[in-house]
């Protein structure tokens, strides 16, 4: 099978003459009888023992990696609107119970609260303040700075590729998730992440050939676009909901395979999120689909509400995955399961550990890839994204739970830094292990099982310039191999990592890709230190600092005379006697020497 370019977040290491060419380039489904669902997983493995036999004799060979297989997924909603943001819903979609008001103790969507320091719109909710005094304000979704900063999070934690959820677009909402669409392409172009389309087809009754319209007529045009998801050479569309024993889901079992091959001839590769038990055709699973999950390319279950626990996860590794993954095997489809955070205000997240022990699971399987549900699921309490940390970050008496729900300090980024974690492990960039990578603060203090990090990781980096797509992020991402490269021949360059806050500086640990190609060289740079950004003092004079792939995995440590307390921190480049740039893979800051 052919394969487009994979993601480009990660440009080619530079040979020692230079840098490397530039890459080519109303309706809530999330919650279901959870009840039954984990009780019933200790038999599933019992509906595939004949998968094997039972299949072709000649079955495809697991995808290739693409934007989707070998990567992670998030499902992004985008659904989240606010009076006066110029939505055309015109009102607080997806914050309240009664749209047309703001929402309140008494009137709300809200599960979770979201940190929304990083917005520069944000929208006066009528609950109490904040315990820290503040005012109870939201985001819009519709606010394309608000898009732009969801899609610098992904770059930022190392997430490939966002599902945009495409409800039926043709009553009062459709005109809003237009909108949305143009501004996820948006943000997927400016900051180097892949999107495709997700249709949802919950209650969406004439489905059959309006979901076929709206590809034709609006959708597809989005696959011209350079941050469109491709999977062998095609571009992918995902289904989610055939098969689903609700009744805002009865489609035949007909339709539904119509619809699934209608897409492959248009030529692209269907995703389709199915039930949990699709195997067995029980449980949250009508029976007669398996024709229709056999026929597409990839099968995600969902998973939301069926596990809340590590012995949960453990039960349907061994029961629910592993027979899924023969099964999909057997068939040829690609098998990308969900991964969850976990019920934060149903306090399943075991400060990280559950959401770990998936990743481990899933790893331990062979999964072609891993699908999180969900970014940005305010209303259901499974979101990634960044998060009320403490109790002074949530609206007093809103009995809304933030991330220390359980005792464990976690910064509001903590579950977008696990995410990436996960990635890393899929990937095989980090070894298998049953531990918990992450700590729950960057810089340590809230997990005593481990060490102390590293404050600049995958912190928001900035720089004077860049060279094609070597951007300032990739010297923070914590890839060895991605790097940051200035403009050439333009002398003196830097970059710098905002840690946050101000916070004690003692030591500098800057490094190029450890490959042979990278020959010995020189750069000569200087670190410097600010409050505010603006002003900036000499932590450490020029010099010139040697980067040999030979010894230290190419890399410099520079330890400061004194700790400094700066919440930016710059170092500047002069010269390079290996190119004429300022060249960084890694760009990491500690609090001790």
């Amino acid at each position: 099978m052919s394969d487009m370019p994979m993601s480009a977040s990660v440009p080619t290491p530079a040979p020692p003459s230079g840098p490397a060419p530039a890459p080519s380039t109303g309706l809530r489904r999330r919650t279901f009888v959870a009840g039954t669902l984990v009780a019933g997983a200790v038999t599933a493995a019992g509906g595939t023992a004949r998968a094997a036999e039972d299949a072709p004799s000649a079955v495809p060979a697991a995808s290739p990696p693409g934007d989707v297989v070998g990567k992670i997924t998030v499902g992004y909603q985008g659904w989240f609107a606010c009076s006066g943001d110029g939505a055309p819903i015109n009102g607080w979609w997806h914050w309240s119970q009664n749209w047309g008001q703001p929402p309140s103790p008494g009137n709300t969507a809200i599960v979770s609260w979201p940190d929304v320091s990083e917005y520069e719109h944000t929208y006066r909710s009528a609950y109490p303040a904040l315990g820290n005094g503040k005012p109870a304000n939201l985001f819009s979704s519709y606010d394309q700075q608000t898009v732009d900063t969801h899609f610098r999070w992904m770059r930022e934690y190392g997430i490939d590729t966002a599902a945009l959820q495409r409800f039926n677009p043709n009553g009062g909402e459709g005109a809003t998730r237009d909108a949305m669409a143009q501004k996820v392409r948006l943000a997927a172009e400016k900051h180097g992440r892949k999107f495709y389309i997700m249709y949802d087809a919950t209650g969406w009754t004439n489905m059959q050939p309006e979901m076929k319209a709206d590809w034709l007529n609006k959708m597809k045009a989005y696959t011209a676009s350079s941050a469109y998801a491709y999977q062998n050479g095609k571009p992918v569309v995902g289904i989610w909901g055939f098969g689903f024993n609700e009744p805002n889901k009865t489609w035949s079992a007909e339709v539904c395979l119509d619809v699934v091959n209608w897409f492959k001839a248009q030529g692209c590769y269907v995703m389709g999120g199915v039930p949990t038990h699709w195997r067995r055709g029980v449980e949250d699973s009508r029976a007669g689909y398996m024709d229709v999950y056999h026929a597409l390319d990839m099968l995600s279950p969902w998973m939301v509400g069926r596990i809340g626990s590590v012995a949960d996860a453990d039960n349907f590794y061994a029961n629910v995955n592993t027979p899924d993954q023969a099964d999909c095997d057997a068939h040829g489809v690609d098998y990308q399961p969900c991964v969850l955070p976990g019920d934060l205000q149903g306090g399943a997240r075991a400060h990280g550990d559950f959401m770990w022990r998936q990743f481990y699971n899933m790893k331990r399987i062979g999964v072609q890839g891993i699908y999180i549900s969900m970014f940005d699921e305010y209303n259901e309490a499974n979101q990634i994204a960044k998060t009320a940390a403490t109790a002074a970050d949530v609206p007093a008496g809103s009995g809304i739970k933030a991330l220390d729900e359980d005792g464990t300090p976690c910064s509001s980024d903590y579950y977008l830094r696990l995410t990436g974690d996960g990635g890393k492990l899929l990937k095989g960039e980090i070894p298998l292990t049953e531990k918990r990578p992450t700590p729950t603060i960057v810089g340590g203090g809230g997990d005593p099982e481990l060490p102390t990090g590293d404050l600049a990781l995958r912190r928001s980096a900035t720089a004077s310039g860049q060279t094609q797509g070597y951007a300032p992020g990739n010297a923070v991402d914590g890839d060895a191999r991605s790097y940051w490269e200035s403009p050439n021949n333009s002398f003196p360059q830097w970059i710098q990592v905002d840690l946050g806050k101000s916070q004690p500086v003692r030591r500098l640990v800057l490094s190029l890709p450890p490959d042979a190609a990278w020959a010995k060289r020189t750069q000569t740079v200087e670190v410097l230190g600010s409050a505010d950004g603006s002003a900036f003092t000499s932590l450490s004079a020029p010099a010139g600092r040697v980067f040999d792939p030979a010894k230290d995995a190419n890399s410099v440590t520079i330890t400061l005379a004194s700790t400094a307390n700066a919440r930016y921190v710059r170092v500047r480049f002069t010269a390079n006697t290996g190119w004429p740039a300022g060249q960084l893979a890694g760009l990491a800051v500690y609090a001790a020497s």
